[in-house]
């Protein structure tokens, strides 16, 4: 497995992870108290840098456990990775238009905030999903 495939699993691994702490920390706190009262900041910003330092010490472990060949990218990786980034993007601008149309409607910022941080979420999960259908079938045909 090259290097910037151990990279995705780990990627998707954490956001999948990390959203669902977030979600933990977060149901028990929507159970009887109106939204604008959740206090959901902190728990955002906790999890959101947690997954960031937890994917940098996934990358160190995986590395230690498990060296791989080559840390350089070749052409194949290269496309994967543009590939795989493309289809990611799509949900972050399908967030940024949901929080867009949220906020002319004035709602709440915990749904604008959520919203955004979902489809961030999601984004990772498409982008990493695409990549490693691509590195199972091998990489994309050439035209």
């Amino acid at each position: 497995m090259s290097y910037e495939e151990k990279g995705v699993w780990s990627f998707l691994a954490i956001a999948v992870i990390g959203y669902a702490v977030y979600l933990g920390i977060m149901l028990p706190r929507l159970v009887g108290t109106p939204i604008p009262e959740v206090d959901y900041v902190w728990p955002m910003v906790w999890t959101i840098g947690g997954t960031i330092v937890a994917g940098i010490l996934s990358r160190i472990l995986i590395e230690i456990v498990a060296p791989s060949e080559t840390y350089k990218a070749d052409q194949r990786d290269r496309e994967i990775e543009r590939t795989g980034d493309r289809v990611g993007n799509s949900f972050v601008v399908i967030g940024a238009l949901a929080a867009l149309i949220l906020a002319w409607f004035e709602v709440d910022w915990f749904w604008i905030a959520n919203v955004i941080y979902l489809c961030f979420v999601i984004s990772g999960i498409l982008a990493s999903l695409t990549k490693l259908a691509a590195y199972r079938a091998g990489g994309f045909q050439e035209w």
